[in-house]
């Protein structure tokens, strides 16, 4: 308990510091994309040899969007990105090249293979063009894509900083047998007490230790990445636990491991309730709906709270550039860091939240019946 009040009152300056990096990193992320659009509109009036001002209002949908969705590319500033590799299965064959050489409004494509290929509209879903420029159907509609996108390659980097946190905090075990946490020993320590005497012993019960290693991987696996994709640089600013596909895999690990898990006393509750007989196809409508329902309600909380999150931060640091005033910026950073503090507590409480309704539906399957 004492290192616990220690680390709280450690990490209180660590979260302030933390915030105004993220604002400070934010706001010029926002600059910088603002003057971007300023050029861009300046250049177009001299290529088109127009010599009326054009005012070009602030679009936040389109920013707001870049940066929760998914792409192809790994923006860094300006238009500068890292090109992720692009991996399709088209009737051609397994096709495997880099991001740069899709056609697209920033850079100049080279074919691969003598064929062109480019994202529809605003979807990121890449089709093929014919040597005309028009979308080739027929082989757009066999493309199937692997490619390595930015939440991908997201998840690699938290995997890999999960695999050296665990490897680094393993080996120290190994070497400080009977001896007082030390360095990153004692900063997992206390939360993996937490996971265990918190979380898992008093949901699932005497059977807890058997979930441990997955319970302590999707808390660790979902704070990770909320803590990344606070940070608006690379390596982070992926949305991550904000994509519905990562969460409904999430979800559905849930889902196999409650109902493989599930004694006799769990299935016979659904298929043979304790009500007359006359209701039990009712009761199996409901009950099955309540299997399905449990896990899907994690994959939409997860994917809600974190993209609401974002979507708030970007919008109220948008509020400067829609007003186009300075006037709005002492209320707008106001909130923003309000808000940024307030996201680093969600990023932890998400995780807590997603862990412990993994273990409380585990140990509803796994429960013994008590007469």
């Amino acid at each position: 308990m004492d290192f616990s009040h220690f680390l709280n009152y450690k990490n209180s300056s660590i979260k302030a510091s933390f915030a105004f990096f993220l604002l400070f990193l934010s706001f010029n992320s926002f600059a910088r994309q603002e003057n971007e659009s300023v050029q861009e509109v300046v250049k177009d009036e001299v290529t088109q040899g127009s010599h009326e001002a054009k005012d070009e209002k602030f679009d936040p949908t389109v920013i707001i969007l870049e940066h929760i969705g998914d792409s192809h590319s790994w923006h860094l500033w300006g238009h500068t990105s890292i090109p992720l590799p692009v991996i399709l299965y088209t009737p051609s064959g397994l096709e495997l090249f880099s991001s740069a050489n899709l056609l697209n409004n920033h850079h100049e494509a080279t074919p691969f293979k003598g064929n062109y290929y480019t994202y529809l509209n605003e979807e990121e879903h890449i089709v093929a063009l014919k040597s005309n420029g028009e979308v080739d159907e027929e082989v757009s509609s066999k493309i199937y894509d692997f490619s390595i996108t930015k939440n991908v390659a997201a998840l690699f980097i938290s995997v890999i900083v999960i695999l050296l946190i665990f490897t680094s905090v393993a080996s120290s075990y190994k070497k400080r047998v009977g001896k007082a946490p030390k360095g990153l020993q004692s900063w997992v320590e206390p939360i993996v007490v937490f996971v265990r005497d918190d979380i898992a012993r008093p949901n699932i019960g005497y059977k807890f230790e058997k979930f441990m290693p997955l319970l302590l991987t999707v808390f660790f696996f979902i704070w990770i990445n909320n803590m990344m994709g606070l940070i608006p640089i690379f390596p982070g600013s992926a949305n991550v636990t904000g994509n519905i596909a990562v969460t409904m895999v999430l979800a559905f690990i849930v889902l196999v491991i409650v109902n493989i898990n599930g004694n006799k006393y769990y299935w016979s509750h659904i298929f043979k309730p304790d009500v007359p007989f006359w209701l039990l196809p009712i009761m199996w409508v409901v009950e099955i709906i309540g299997v399905f329902s449990k896990p899907f309600a994690l994959m939409i909380r997860l994917f809600a709270n974190i993209t609401a999150g974002h979507i708030i931060v970007l919008s109220l640091i948008s509020l400067i550039f829609i007003f186009k005033t300075l006037a709005i910026a002492p209320v707008s950073i106001a909130f923003v860091l309000f808000m940024d503090v307030l996201e680093l507590l969600v990023a932890f409480l998400q995780a807590f939240i997603f862990t412990m309704l993994t273990a409380l539906f585990i140990g509803t399957a796994v429960e013994e019946h008590h007469h």
